[in-house]
């Protein structure tokens, strides 16, 4: 639904499949290919062990996911050790008039944070990306002009899911954010993390 708002102003689906009908479909199908879809299903014949056998997948999809993100969480906590900074995880960190936002990484803590990041995998359900990119958003939202926000973002979701980058991706033009990178750029991750810190005061091993 946050997505509807973000495009057409509401998230009421039915008062625009009734008023703009041709759009929603038109963005329906451009953001999650619906007429692919659709077209796939007809042709099918489902049976009530399709049903239950995607029902699993979807779970297991989902654990895998979250191993996944743990993952990309791992390779930042390794590179934040190995520049010798302190760091929390997994945290909500103090921003603006006392304001707090969630963050998976806080440098030196969570509540004298001078650097914090996002690390959001995009190999999950549209519902958890959707929710990754408003966390985001809260991040930059809520921070203090002293304070450094990066996001690492990575995984073949965000072709599914363009308008969630693209809304990222317009926090980083607008400056919102300091930065903004996938695993493959862990390097320039690296010299503007290290280049932030300085800036902040903090001393890089």
């Amino acid at each position: 639904m946050y997505e509807l708002r973000h495009e057409f102003g509401t998230s009421g689906w039915i008062r625009l499949a009734r008023e703009r009908s041709r759009d929603l479909v038109r963005f329906l199908d451009r953001e999650f290919g619906l007429i692919a879809e659709l077209t796939a299903a007809r042709a099918k014949t489902f049976t009530l062990g399709d049903v239950l056998a995607a029902r699993a997948e979807s779970r297991a999809s989902a654990g895998r996911a979250i191993g996944r993100g743990r993952s990309l969480e791992n390779a930042l906590e390794e590179l934040v050790k190995g520049l010798g900074l302190a760091y929390e995880l997994r945290t909500q960190f103090i921003g603006r008039n006392g304001q707090t936002a969630p963050c998976d990484l806080a440098i030196p803590t969570a509540a004298e944070a001078l650097v914090v990041c996002a690390a959001k995998l995009f190999d999950s359900t549209g519902s958890k990306l959707t929710d990754a990119v408003r966390e985001i958003e809260e991040m930059a939202e809520v921070r203090l002009p002293r304070q450094f926000v990066f996001a690492v973002v990575d995984g073949i979701g965000w072709l599914s899911r363009r308008a969630d980058l693209r809304r990222i991706h317009a926090l980083r033009l607008s400056q919102r954010i300091d930065g903004l990178y996938s695993l493959a750029m862990l390097d320039s991750f690296a010299a503007d993390l290290t280049a932030a810190a300085r800036r902040v005061g903090l001393t890089v091993g």
